[in-house]
């Protein structure tokens, strides 16, 4: 029998990054729940113990987040969750409206399979939504949004928007807890399907426009910020298919 000399490499390089994704999930897991705060120090050695796991994975998985923006780097202090102050937090928002207001406008006539698709995330949202798990909560909100802005094909845009949504991961999540601000994501998920089966690209700006807004309204007085939100009329989508 041959041995293919590289096999066993492979095979080795498929673990190594099989165990970082499993770090980066972890870690992205513990923000949401808010096991992980903005500011507080991310411990190599007690990752690797908890995840079962050399410290080499943790390693990449907390240099890739570096790279993110989500974690921060001191030299001879460590990885720490990034912390944002107010006005940084104002321009991560900036940067999310302006760029995800291009790739929405850029979204073509969503087919059936499409529309589809999407309401099946929201669903998923919608039946989570009563248990009050929040990362579960968070995961499916995040995919309904990366879901519908990838349709555009605007690739290295939308890629920019998810950086900057795992960026400011412990922070959005915190209006996820009430569950008022839980069911009226799922409502205004459900609107902004409405647009798109109708071909109404802005419309779905300006639902999206409010329902960014809302979760900056609902940020400021949960963390203590004070930063302006423009106030937007939202025309709302007729009743029906």
């Amino acid at each position: 029998m041959t041995v293919d000399p590289g096999a066993a490499p492979a095979a080795d390089r498929g673990r190594r990054v099989s165990a970082v994704s499993r770090v980066v999930d972890q870690i992205r897991h513990m923000m949401r729940t808010g096991e992980l705060v903005p500011g507080q120090q991310v411990r190599q050695e007690s990752l690797a113990v908890r995840l079962g796991v050399s410290r080499i994975p943790v390693r990449e998985a907390l240099k890739a987040l570096e790279t993110e923006g989500v974690l921060r780097h001191e030299p001879h202090v460590g990885y720490s969750v990034t912390r944002l102050n107010a006005e940084e937090l104002r321009q991560a928002y900036l940067m999310r409206r302006a760029l995800e207001t291009e790739v929405l406008l850029a979204l073509p006539r969503l087919t059936g399979a499409q529309l589809r698709e999407l309401t099946a995330v929201n669903t998923e949202l919608s039946a989570v939504v009563p248990s009050g798990e929040v990362a579960r909560i968070a995961a499916a909100n995040h995919r309904f949004h990366l879901t519908m802005f990838r349709f555009s094909g605007l690739h290295l845009v939308v890629d920019e928007i998810d950086r900057i949504w795992k960026m400011t991961d412990a922070y959005r999540t915190v209006h996820l807890y009430d569950q008022g601000a839980r069911r009226r994501v799922v409502r205004e998920h459900r609107k902004m399907i409405t647009a798109l089966r109708r071909g109404d690209n802005p419309a779905v700006v300006a639902l999206m426009d409010a329902h960014r807004d809302q979760t900056v309204a609902d940020l400021g007085p949960a963390l203590g910020l004070h930063f302006a939100v423009p106030a937007r009329a939202v025309p709302e989508p007729p009743a029906g298919p």
